[in-house]
This record gives structure tokens, sequence and C-alpha cells, in this order.
């Protein structure tokens, strides 16, 4: 190439690159805000401490029976396991944070990735469920 065309090509580049640098930039902030949803995980003193107030959604996703053995105050139970969970969930306000277990964590976290999916803003989940909750005798420690 001569000197000519490499003065014509350096400024053709540098255009394309800032370009391109610009769409990136254009592209990265049009994301979905809501797509940074986090799914926090307390442990069963940190879960206790934050629904230690009223008027919140507390939400049991074990099966019924499992609900009717032991469950905390004020929980609503929606099985996980069930073909109308997602439907059961909407009735449930998503700009309200949820606070949700189960037996043992694995039910609670398919449960916070399907509220995640259907829009939920603040989602809370209880590590080691139900039993860890019993094993460390949270209400009788507090």
């Amino acid at each position: 190439m001569g000197k000519q065309q490499t003065k014509i090509l350096r400024p053709m580049k540098n255009l394309i690159i800032l370009f391109g640098l610009t769409m990136l930039l254009i592209l990265g902030s049009c994301k979905d805000k809501d797509a940074n949803k986090e799914i926090v995980i307390l442990s069963p003193q940190e879960f206790y401490d934050a629904t230690a107030q009223k008027d919140l959604q507390l939400l049991d996703v074990r099966t019924s029976k499992e609900f009717e053995e032991g469950h905390l105050e004020d929980a609503v139970n929606i099985d996980v396991l069930e073909d109308d969970f997602s439907a059961k969930a909407e009735s449930l306000d998503k700009e309200q944070p949820v606070y949700l277990y189960c037996r043992s964590g694995n039910r609670s976290a398919k449960a916070s990735a399907i509220l995640t999916d259907l829009g939920f803003k603040e989602i809370y989940d209880m590590q080691g469920g139900y039993l860890q909750w019993e094993s460390e005798d949270i209400e009788a420690n507090n």
C-alpha cells in the first residue's frame, strides 16, 4: 500500500473502532435493569431477623403434609412441586420482597428461580431450610 492509502485507511479504522465502542455502550445501557436481580440467601438467624416484622410475604414451598407438620408463623404454603405453583405465586405482590423456605434448601432454590422468571423483584431464601431452622432452634434462641 502506498502512503496515500495508509493515510485514508487509518482515520477510517479509528472511526470503525469508535462506532463499535459506541454501540457496545448503547446496547449495554439498554439492558433490563431487572436482569441483574439476585436471590439473597440468608442464614436462619438472618431470616428470623428479617421476617420478625409483620406484613411481609413469607412462603413455604414444601408439600402441604410437611407444612402441617410444622411451619413458620404467618407462612403461606404453595408447593413448588405442584403444576400450579406459578399460577398461585402470581397472587403474590411482585413489587414486595418475598421470603421463602423449604425443607433443606433445594426446592426453595427451584422456587426462587421460578419467582425470578415471573418478575419478582426481591427474593430471600433461607439457607438450609426448615431443617436447619429447627436444628438451630431459632425461635427458642430469640
